[in-house]
């Protein structure tokens, strides 16, 4: 038989078994037993059986804006032209460029016009999840209202190959 900590055993007592109960209830309950000295955090994956078939177009993917952010500290880069440079670093992009060569960034915001340039870095970009798409709010003319959107808790949700929903 395995050991447990006290902590566990502790814990366990306060399980909730064979009852259904509320997303603020189980919220509640998680804060109750939080006892270690280091922020703890809590992963939801929802199951929506939108199943990935070979070839198949059932796939989910859009933004949320969170009311209270993410948690998570996102480095955001800004390509655009020279004259709206002064504009994206006023709006608190970290990394400000027409032409750089570095992918130190969580996110990429582009202007319209700047999306021939970085096509040639679409098989870069694209697996790290990097390339901006107009229909998330990377791709715009307003660098200032993109910029503060990703950094107050806009959060890009799509579904996996096995029918679950989470946030990238």
């Amino acid at each position: 038989m395995k050991k447990r900590s006290k902590r566990y055993k502790e814990i366990s007592k306060t399980a909730i078994k064979d009852k259904k109960i509320s997303a603020k209830e189980i919220i509640d309950l998680v804060k109750k037993n939080s006892n270690t000295k280091f922020d703890e955090s809590i992963d939801v994956s929802l199951r929506i059986n939108l199943k990935q078939s070979k070839g198949g177009d059932l796939s989910l993917r859009t933004i949320v804006n969170l009311p209270n952010g993410s948690g998570k500290k996102k480095k955001v880069a800004v390509l655009c032209e020279p004259e709206k440079v002064e504009e994206a670093k006023k709006s608190g992009a970290e990394v400000v460029g027409s032409d750089d060569g570095k992918f130190d960034f969580t996110k990429l915001v582009c202007t319209p016009a700047m999306m021939g340039k970085i096509g040639k870095h679409g098989k870069v970009l694209g697996p790290k999840g990097l390339m901006p798409n107009p229909k998330l709010g990377t791709v715009t003319n307003d660098i200032t209202k993109a910029v503060k959107d990703i950094k107050t808790g806009l959060v890009e949700i799509r579904n996996d190959k096995d029918g679950n929903l989470a946030s990238t």
